[in-house]
Formats: C-alpha cells, sequence, structure tokens
C-alpha cells in the first residue's frame, strides 16, 4: 500500500471530486439527484469550488446554495453526502489539509441542511 500525502493542488481535488462523485452516482439515496448532470462540463465547476475552499484560489463566485435549493433533498441527504465525501477524503489522503477539507465538508452540509429544513423533509 501506498503512503497517503496530503492534498496539495488542483489535481489532488480532481482525484478527489472523480473518486467522489464515481461512489455519489452509484450510491441509491444520491444518485437520482445527479439525473441529467453532464459531468463534462459540470466537473470543472466542482474542482474549482474545492479548490477555492481548500487551497484559496481564487475565481470560484457561483453561490452554491442557490444552485442546489430547488433540489428535493434533506438532512439525509446532506448526512449520505458527508459520510461518502469523508470516506473519500480518508482513502485518498493523510494529514492537515485533508482534516480541514473534510471539516469545511461538513460546515458546508450543515449550512445547507439547515437552509433546507422544512423544504424537504
Amino acid at each position: 500500500m501506498s503512503e497517503k500525502n496530503d492534498i496539495l493542488d488542483r489535481e489532488d481535488l480532481t482525484r478527489l471530486v472523480d473518486q467522489f462523485y464515481d461512489r455519489a452516482l452509484s450510491d441509491d439515496l444520491l444518485s437520482p439527484h445527479f439525473d441529467g448532470i453532464d459531468f463534462v462540463h459540470h466537473k470543472p465547476k466542482m474542482v474549482a469550488f474545492w479548490a477555492f475552499v481548500a487551497l484559496g484560489e481564487a475565481g470560484y463566485s457561483t453561490n452554491v446554495f442557490d444552485k442546489h435549493a430547488h433540489l428535493p433533498i434533506n438532512k439525509s441527504h446532506f448526512d449520505r453526502w458527508l459520510s461518502l465525501f469523508e470516506s473519500t477524503v480518508d482513502e485518498l489522503f493523510l494529514g492537515e489539509k485533508a482534516e480541514e477539507v473534510k471539516q469545511r465538508a461538513r460546515v458546508i452540509g450543515w449550512t445547507f441542511a439547515e437552509k433546507m429544513k422544512g423544504r424537504n423533509d
């Protein structure tokens, strides 16, 4: 088994996004919410978002919540999203930045769940 490194750059985030969405797309609870998404065009946006969150890279200005507010999702979806995301980070990376990315994902998931509360329960 190879030694895990921390998240260092956009290439690492691309690996994370690829592996995470492979899992999400095969998850019974989450996969229906990805129907019709063109991942060829959407993936660079997801990588740019995580590069902004994790690496402080400029250039991402979309309101992520507004892009997802119309979806019929609730706390159970965010819990599953977070579980899959954290396990993917843990499988690929080890270090301070990896822990920071998981913490930021927890905050994002909690924030989304709170904003969505009552809409789709």
